[in-house]
């Protein structure tokens, strides 16, 4: 399985290097298609740039900056998610097949927006994969339930030993009592 996931990894990034590339060096190509996309946005998340073309190019260089990270296999979960987050704008914005009217048009599109969501169930795939290793929330849920069951035993342990130093002083003062003269 490494070696698959050597050879993939690439071969998914290699659509986001030269998209990203391409978009980053030119983000005018992509700008009627996107701002359609982007106004919206930006009016909902005021934290984003207006600009349409600044956020272009950063929409490439996520895609270029992830697109190496997932292929090289640096922080490749990561880069994945980033990937399929900068997909999804990218797909609505360039291949809105629902908007053409020309039939010829409108299966290209629409073929661009099934691959693209292709791409996207890939990417997803690259997020969750743990290269065999139990995920983050398994150890988590791992790690609390042998915390609960190292608290009981200690309560039962401390239990044991609260009854038995009772145990001692009842003992104790049993003894103590016998001892005592009777006036």
């Amino acid at each position: 399985m490494p070696i698959l996931r050597k050879a993939a990894r690439p071969l998914l990034a290699s659509v986001f290097l030269s998209g990203g590339l391409r978009t980053f060096r030119d983000p005018h190509s992509v700008l009627s298609a996107a701002d359609p996309v982007v106004q919206p946005v930006t009016d909902r998340i005021p934290q984003l740039p207006d600009d349409t073309v600044r956020l272009v190019r950063i929409g490439g260089a996520v895609q270029l900056g992830a697109g190496t990270l997932l292929a090289t296999g640096r922080l490749p979960r990561a880069a994945a998610l980033a990937l399929a987050v900068s997909l999804v704008p990218t797909t609505l914005a360039g291949h809105a097949w629902w908007k053409t009217e020309d039939p010829d048009e409108r299966a290209r599109q629409r073929t661009q927006f099934t691959t693209n969501l292709s791409l996207l169930g890939g990417l997803l795939i690259a997020a969750a994969d743990t290269h065999g290793k139990p995920s983050l929330a398994y150890r988590s849920r791992a790690a609390a339930s042998s915390g609960r069951r190292r608290v009981r035993r200690a309560g039962r342990e401390a239990g044991a030993g609260v009854s038995g130093a009772v145990h001692g002083v009842r003992s104790a003062a049993a003894s103590v009592g016998d001892r005592l003269p009777v006036g």
